[in-house]
This record gives C-alpha cells, structure tokens and sequence, in this order.
C-alpha cells in the first residue's frame, strides 16, 4: 500500500486536518472513533478527529497566530469579535468554554458573557 504522506488525498486533506487539530494515521492504526478516507476503493489515511477541549485550545491558538498577538492584548472590540467568531465555531458548548475562552482573553466569565448578551440583543432588534 501507499504510505499515506505519499498519496495525493493527504496533500487535499491536510489543511482541513490541520485547521482542526486532528491527526492524519495510516488506516491500520484507526481506531473505532476514526475517520478512514478511501481513493478508488483503497483505505489511504485515517484522521483522528481531536477531543472538543482540545479543538477549543487549538481555535484559540490559531485566532492569535491569525491576529498576530496573544488574545488577552487586543482591544475590547476586537475581543467582541473573536467572542462572536467563537460562537459560531460552537466554543461555548465545551465543558468549560466560557472559562477557557474567558482565560485566553484576559476578562472574566461575565465579561464573556455580556459580549454575547450583547450579540444576541443585537441579532433581536
């Protein structure tokens, strides 16, 4: 069989592996839980799909490589936005995401939760 670093489904996939955390295996160390992607009817890579706390870990780091600074330095605005952005990546149905979010932008859990009240209020009017 093609190792799966050698197959050009992994070049396709890996960014989207990648983005979420996840871990590309040969199709023989699959587990259970894994995802095993087929080319032309040949097993050709797992992906091992990460934890939701893990994922959330891996979201806040990539949105400071994207911003270019740690999350607890950018202003108050923007921090609304990355609350928002979080949101709609479902951040806050994570056991302990508002704490998580909360810690990596330097606020308090209250703080986190006015930013969404305030997008909620403002989705309604």
């Amino acid at each position: 069989m093609t190792q799966p670093g050698d197959h050009p489904l992994v070049s396709a996939v890996k960014p989207l592996v990648d983005a979420m955390g996840a871990e590309i295996l040969s199709p023989e160390q699959a587990s259970p839980d894994d995802v095993v992607l087929a080319w032309e009817g040949e097993d050709v890579l797992a992906v091992r799909l990460p934890q939701l706390s893990d994922s959330l870990e891996h979201i806040l780091t990539a949105m400071e490589r994207r911003h270019g600074m740690p999350l607890s330095e950018l202003d108050r605005k923007t921090k609304q936005v990355v609350v928002r952005t979080l949101e709609a990546r479902g951040a806050f149905s994570v056991r302990h995401g508002v704490e998580t979010v909360a810690g990596a932008l330097g606020v308090s859990r209250f703080t986190v939760y006015n930013y969404l009240n305030r997008e909620t209020a403002a989705k309604d009017s």
